[in-house]
């Protein structure tokens, strides 16, 4: 799993700021209602003291009793539509973030998985793009709660000066406060944030093998394993909380002494007869919504988690997805050349100056022991990853150049562990056809042997596939009908084979040949599946070390030593 090191806010700008705009009109309507709630809590002192002074001088106070009614009423449906509407922005750009940093992740494909890991995307999709998608509401009410102290201070100004300055002794004492809660509160976040990462990720890792964990009897082992990073994260946690309840306890010191010497100043002047009664009510209560810092460290907390959750998303984003070009597919018979492909795995060269020519229409199998890159080979032949040198092409043309849609469309992929996606059999058959057709999908298991166990399902090719019991030979051939119906003029199998017995294996392999048109990419681990093919591509070492018929390859002693014990037999 990638260890993020970028500061904190560092690329949520440029996230943030297009979320904001997607809903924009919201977020206006939400800073609206919050500013006009603000402006009813700040008619309501006034009011109120209007309504003591003239009862106090023997008046009629109904219409000021009538006109507080009313401002309470208003700011009670007020804060009822800005719930409602912080509610809507939220969930709106959460969904806004999701799609777009999904769709990132899909668009950058096995590369996400290697820089990240499944179980960090999986919490950076879901938790943080969650806690992210509330920073265009809280900056929307961040206004609102900065015009509460900022129209508190102005009603002091407007009822006597001297008010206000007793406050203005306090301010750079909030400010440097307010500065300091929303550094630390990112700081601490950011590591929260992390430390949950790398328990998701080592949860993914232990769901996608607990058959392994059950079978080795290590569940204590790996869910200590899971929760090693909990100390961090419960420390970063305690630190937030410290850093909040600081923040809260300083504003708890400071903001009553600043209200206390505002009333004491109101009450002298009282005592002078330059205040009214109504007017100290009223100054006493301006003083409270002039120094309300509490409001605002709620809200400056919340933005700054938000904006490092937000940061952890433009990381993702910050990887580059592959781009496609805008050249056609010409027609073709679909040859596939590698001339000089070099790819690497991290610091390691796997391929090395791979040249290979598969004529169109045949069936190449790649061969070579354990990590000689025939996994990688094939991720290069359909463009599932790009080489670090030297050019794919198919039918004359790179693969870089080509459209997506072209691309796409020419290439179909069977993998040893297909991932069965859509609602039912029939749907995971079809994922990908611009329009299914049931003769189409039907056929294609017909192919990969796989249309009798379907029929025995349930319901059928209606069933839905978690209620398809399926063992690892069945999920095989349904990855690879999935790949038949999809056609295509280059047909690559990784290790797509590696589950079915012998039989099978002999069924399909021959079915390739002569049903299946097109050039034909398989991975190979037996000797069988090697023999069918037309040519072989012996890899070893990170260079294509013969390029024949199996047969012919077949007397040399570290060819056949390829195939282990299968070799021997």
């Amino acid at each position: 799993m990638a260890v993020v090191t970028s500061r904190p806010g560092a690329g949520a700008r440029g996230l943030l700021r297009p979320a904001g705009r997607h809903s924009v009109a919201r977020c206006v309507a939400l800073g609206l209602a919050g500013t006009a709630a603000t402006g009813a809590a700040l008619l309501l002192p006034a009011a109120l003291g209007r309504a003591l002074d003239t009862l106090l001088a023997g008046g009629s106070a109904t219409g000021w009793v009538l006109c507080c009614t009313g401002l309470v009423l208003l700011a009670a449906v007020l804060d009822a539509a800005e719930t409602v509407l912080v509610g809507t922005v939220d969930a709106r750009t959460t969904a806004w973030l999701r799609r777009r940093v999904s769709g990132h992740v899909l668009a950058l494909g096995p590369r996400a998985v290697a820089r990240f890991g499944s179980g960090d995307l999986v919490a950076r999709v879901v938790g943080n793009a969650a806690q992210a998608g509330t920073a265009p509401g809280a900056r929307a009410t961040l206004l609102a709660a900065c015009a509460g102290p900022a129209g508190g201070m102005v009603a002091l100004v407007l009822i006597d000066p001297w008010l206000a300055a007793v406050l203005v002794t306090g301010a750079p004492v909030l400010a440097l406060l307010l500065r300091a809660l929303s550094r630390d509160t990112a700081r601490c976040a950011t590591g929260y944030q992390r430390a949950q990462g790398r328990i998701a990720s080592a949860l993914a890792e232990a769901v996608a093998g607990h058959r392994t964990i059950r079978a080795a009897g290590t569940a204590d082992r790996e869910t200590a394993r899971i929760l090693r990073p909990l100390p961090e994260l419960a420390r970063e946690g305690h630190r937030m909380w410290r850093v909040q309840g600081r923040a809260a306890g300083q504003a708890v010191a400071v903001a009553p002494l600043l209200q206390l010497g505002v009333v004491a100043v109101a009450g002298i002047l009282l005592a002078r007869h330059r205040l009214s009664v109504g007017e100290v009510l009223a100054a006493a209560r301006y003083a409270v919504l002039a120094t309300g810092v509490g409001v605002l460290v709620g809200q400056l907390s919340g933005l700054a988690r938000a904006r490092a959750a937000a940061t952890r998303l433009a990381d993702v984003l910050a990887q580059p997805a592959p781009t496609h070009g805008s050249r056609p597919l010409p027609p073709g018979p679909g040859r596939l050349q590698l001339r000089g492909v070099t790819a690497r795995l991290g610091t390691r060269t796997v391929l090395d100056g791979v040249d290979l020519d598969v004529p169109g229409g045949t069936t190449l199998a790649v061969v070579g022991r354990s990590g000689t890159g025939k996994s990688l080979l094939a991720a290069l032949a359909g463009r599932l990853a790009d080489p670090d040198a030297g050019d794919v092409l198919l039918d004359g043309v790179p693969l870089r150049d080509l459209t997506h849609r072209d691309l796409r469309g020419a290439v179909a992929y069977a993998f040893a562990r297909p991932a069965l996606l859509g609602t039912t059999v029939e749907d995971t058959l079809a994922l990908g056809l611009p329009s299914p057709a049931p003769d189409r999908v039907r056929e294609a298991a017909r192919t990969a042997h796989a249309d009798d166990f379907v029929r025995r399902l349930p319901h059928g090719y209606a069933t839905p596939c978690a209620e398809a019991p399926l063992s690892g030979g069945e999920a095989q051939r349904l990855g690879l009908a999935r790949a038949f119906a999809h056609g295509g003029r280059l047909l690559i199998l990784d290790d797509a084979l590696s589950s079915l017995d012998t039989v099978t294996e002999h069924r399909v392999t021959r079915a390739l040949s002569a049903r299946l048109r097109g050039t034909r990419l398989v991975v190979a681990h037996r000797p069988a599946t090697a023999a069918r093919a037309d040519a072989v591509a012996w890899l070893d070492g990170g260079r294509v070390r013969a390029v024949g018929s199996h047969a012919e390859l077949w007397g040399d002693a570290e060819y056949r030593a390829v195939f282990g014990d299968g070799g021997r037999a």
